[in-house]
């Protein structure tokens, strides 16, 4: 019975199914923008997942040392042109240590992303737990559970990431302990999105007539109230990682993050601020890099947000004409 409720009284962006799925693609199609931001991205985590057969051809690594390749004369800087590209080192070495760059950029993007998207993981997976608990439990569990989320909402994310992040031992993996701080420290808004909707949809008579039939709290959260938070989540966990990576290479820049010799784009730019004149390619792969991703992200989860709630216009006005995205919302709604 509540099945058969679902598809008349929930919006269509808030009851997921084969019809639904095909109807997202269809509308997310219909933006060339964010399919170009998903060739991208896709790219980007192929290359992160094949850093060692991508380096294995080039016959180099992220942390070994090339002293010969640089000039210790003139304080490191590269020898040859374009900071010392050739055949053997692709985009050149750095400074002073000679480390392919190559190698250190492309196994750098698999730190940067997984951070993120483990990080986002982590602040979903908190979020939508604590929300619905909120939600669905009595007036006492939801004030201390509501609270405990303005705290963490409050909390300065940076700050507390720089004090938690200084007081762990160095022999804790580091890649780890910065997505496990971030995850924990930030999944407050999350949260709020899924206390608001949680407490919009129990209202909702498909719910109602599952709780008659007998159903218990955990089985209408699985079977009936998941789903209807598959959109929002999925929308805001899009625009998380963008943010998510920008915190990472953040805190690397700021010599907290991942630690040398682990490669990271943000660790990069740190060491790069001395070397953007000597070796400007030090300075601008690594920030090439982090404004790619985030920029490919961005507009991937801005699409996703347009593409889940065709009722909502979207932020960026680009990559999608205004028939395309007509057409595309009478096929959903036919």
């Amino acid at each position: 019975m509540s099945e058969a409720l679902v598809a008349t009284e929930v919006p269509e962006a808030s009851a997921p199914g084969a019809s639904g799925a095909r109807q997202f693609w269809r509308r997310l199609r219909a933006r060339r923008a964010a399919m170009v931001a998903a060739s991208v991205v896709a790219l980007l985590v192929l290359v992160a997942l094949a850093a060692p057969l991508l380096t294995a051809l080039e016959g180099q690594d992220p942390t070994t040392y090339h002293p010969s390749l640089v000039d210790s004369a003139r304080g490191g800087v590269p020898i040859g042109s374009f900071g010392g590209i050739s055949a053997d080192h692709w985009l050149g070495v750095e400074p002073q240590t000679g480390r392919d760059l190559f190698a250190r950029l492309v196994y750098g993007a698999r730190v940067s992303l997984g951070v993120a998207l483990t990080a986002t993981a982590v602040q979903v997976f908190l979020g939508v737990v604590v929300g619905v608990a909120a939600a669905l439990g009595n007036r006492w569990v939801d004030q201390l559970l509501s609270r405990i989320t303005d705290i963490i909402v409050a909390m300065p994310l940076m700050i507390m990431a720089l004090a938690l992040l200084a007081i762990v031992p160095s022999s804790f993996p580091r890649p780890v302990l910065v997505a496990l701080i971030i995850g924990f420290v930030a999944w407050g808004t999350i949260g709020k999105i899924a206390r608001a909707q949680t407490l919009t949809l129990k209202e909702l008579d498909y719910v109602a007539a599952a709780r008659l039939s007998g159903w218990g709290t955990l089985r209408i959260a699985r079977r009936e109230l998941l789903p209807g938070l598959a959109a929002p989540v999925i929308t805001y966990a899009a625009l998380m990682v963008p943010a998510n990576i920008s915190i990472e290479a953040s805190l690397s820049f700021l010599g907290v993050g991942v630690k040398p010799p682990t490669p990271s784009w943000g660790q990069m730019l740190s060491s790069a601020d001395v070397w953007y004149q000597a070796a400007p390619q030090y300075l601008l792969l690594p920030a090439a890099a982090l404004f790619i991703t985030v920029l490919a992200l961005t507009v991937l989860g801005d699409g996703v947000r347009t593409a889940l709630d065709p009722r909502a216009a979207s932020r960026l006005r680009i990559g999608t004409g205004r028939k395309q995205e007509s057409k595309a919302g009478k096929e959903g709604s036919a």
